[in-house]
């Protein structure tokens, strides 16, 4: 399937790839799922993203084809958004880096196998309550919560800014990059091509912008927090300095060419 959500019972319809945020490949949709993953040429992608941030996916790539990002804080090891892929040897080095106390997800579409990540850790998803409509496999790991923010441990703090979908959330952590801060953002908070800017989208496949209200307020959200570094939803979509400075100035470049 194109988005990658694993759903409680087989069904003929995916919500999420319906959505016009999504799209439905012109062959169709396909469906599969983790056992045959696991049987096929699928295997565990661990990789150093950051300081103290470790990039997981899988080769080859599946679905949207993002990575998750293990946060190794001082306050225990979160895992940021999540991937399709998960075998027992992907548990086994995740486990030797000190396991896992926590998932969050930053939308839908990143919402994949997280019961089957849970399951194999014990731990709970932290969702915005916004986007409990699109959960495929309700189950009562998942933890909704709800406004603004909401801090994980000390360091941690999940901020709902609105953009690309109601429940979109980033993560910030205070401590990261040496005590500079770092904003994991999936794809709420693009990191684009051109690392001196980010992007701001509602459908990123359909092209279709984000409301610059909601840019507004999310550029105001974010301007009382400190980082240096982003992380993004893909594979080496890292600004490595000067993050603040960079959401901030393209937030005002994005509302000078979107109208409301």
């Amino acid at each position: 399937m194109a988005c990658g959500m694993q759903y409680a019972e087989a069904r003929t319809d995916c919500p999420v790839c319906e959505d016009e945020r999504q799209y439905v490949p012109r062959a169709g949709q396909q469906w599969t799922d983790l056992e045959t993953l696991r049987a096929g040429d699928f295997t565990g992608r661990i990789e150093e993203e950051g300081e103290r941030v470790i990039g997981i996916g899988s080769q080859p790539s599946f679905a949207i084809g993002q990575r998750a990002l293990l946060v190794r804080a001082g306050s225990g090891n979160i895992l940021w958004d999540c991937v399709d892929y998960l075998d027992d040897d992907l548990v086994s080095a995740i486990e030797d880096l000190g396991g896992i106390t926590g998932i969050a997800i930053s939308h839908p579409h990143y919402y994949t196998t997280m019961i089957e990540w849970s399951r194999a850790f014990e731990v709970p998803i932290h969702l915005h309550e916004n986007d409990r409509q699109w959960v495929g496999r309700p189950d009562p790991a998942v933890e909704f919560w709800s406004g603004r923010t909401s801090r994980l441990a000390e360091d941690l703090t999940l901020i709902n800014l609105g953009v690309h979908f109601a429940g979109g959330t980033v993560l910030h952590w205070s401590a990261g990059e040496q005590g500079r801060g770092a904003l994991l953002t999936g794809d709420i908070v693009q990191v684009i091509p051109d690392r001196t800017h980010v992007g701001f989208m509602y459908s990123y496949p359909n092209l279709i912008p984000e409301r610059p209200s909601v840019v507004r307020a999310a550029a105001r959200l974010l301007e009382p927090y400190r980082f240096d570094a982003i992380y993004g939803a893909w594979w080496d979509a890292v600004i490595p300095a000067n993050g603040h400075e960079i959401v901030q100035r393209s937030a005002r470049r994005y509302l000078r060419h979107v109208a409301d």
